[in-house]
């Protein structure tokens, strides 16, 4: 009799750990974050009292991006990057295109760009004492790379801005996260999450009652 309501709790136990991989699994393939994207440097070297306006109208930058995506990798498309002169966009000071690339799940990459300034657009941006505030945007698309292939295409609008010197550099040392313009894409998996939980729960109580059932039945069996 012991050994059928031991037999009975540990096929409950293993029960409740396999739906709870799965569960956990299934969290891990319906969950999808986009890409975390920061500017890590910004160099506008005509700004530069010192420089030759005509000699190096170089506009240089270097996002960050993280994938932060458990068990999907992410494929970019070619980043455009956008710098304009005030955070309202009036005026556009140059543009970098940095090519595509995969990005496995839980990677980090570092990609600079380099591209051609409109020094008299950036120039107008300055104060008098020499800082300047400019708008940066990256657009790109993206898709997810899982076991069963590549989702769809999704489109990302990002932007931040960004403080820059009377050297044409970016003050902040730290990253500044591009953010605000990127899709949200939680609502289809919370509904999804939501669903899979009840199913499981379910699925955890009913295995749990055939196990009492079946026990009932055999110690019935054995008593009589």
């Amino acid at each position: 009799m012991s050994a059928s309501r031991n037999q009975g709790g540990c096929g409950c136990c293993g029960g409740i750990f396999s739906l709870g991989m799965s569960a956990l699994f299934m969290w891990l393939w319906i969950h999808t974050s986009n890409p975390k994207c920061s500017i890590q440097t910004l160099s506008l070297p005509s700004l530069s009292s010192a420089s030759n306006l005509t000699a190096d109208p170089t506009l240089s930058l270097t996002l960050r991006l993280v994938n932060p995506n458990q068990l999907k990798g992410i494929k970019y498309d070619p980043l455009n990057v956008t710098v304009y002169d005030f955070p309202n966009k009036s005026n556009v000071i140059g543009n970098i295109l940095m090519p595509g690339f995969y990005q496995g799940y839980r990677k980090k990459a570092t990609k600079p760009g380099q591209g051609t300034a409109n020094t008299t657009v950036a120039l107008r941006a300055v104060s008098e004492n020499g800082t300047g505030v400019f708008r940066v945007d990256m657009a790109t698309a993206v898709k997810f790379k899982t076991l069963y292939g590549y989702s769809k295409r999704h489109q990302i609008r990002i932007g931040a801005d960004v403080v820059v010197n009377a050297s044409g550099v970016k003050v902040d040392r730290k990253g500044i996260r591009l953010r605000s313009m990127a899709p949200k894409m939680g609502n289809s998996c919370v509904v999804l999450l939501g669903a899979l939980f009840n199913f499981l729960l379910f699925a955890l109580l009913d295995l749990c009652k055939s196990y009492a059932i079946k026990g009932r039945m055999t110690f019935c069996a054995i008593d009589g």
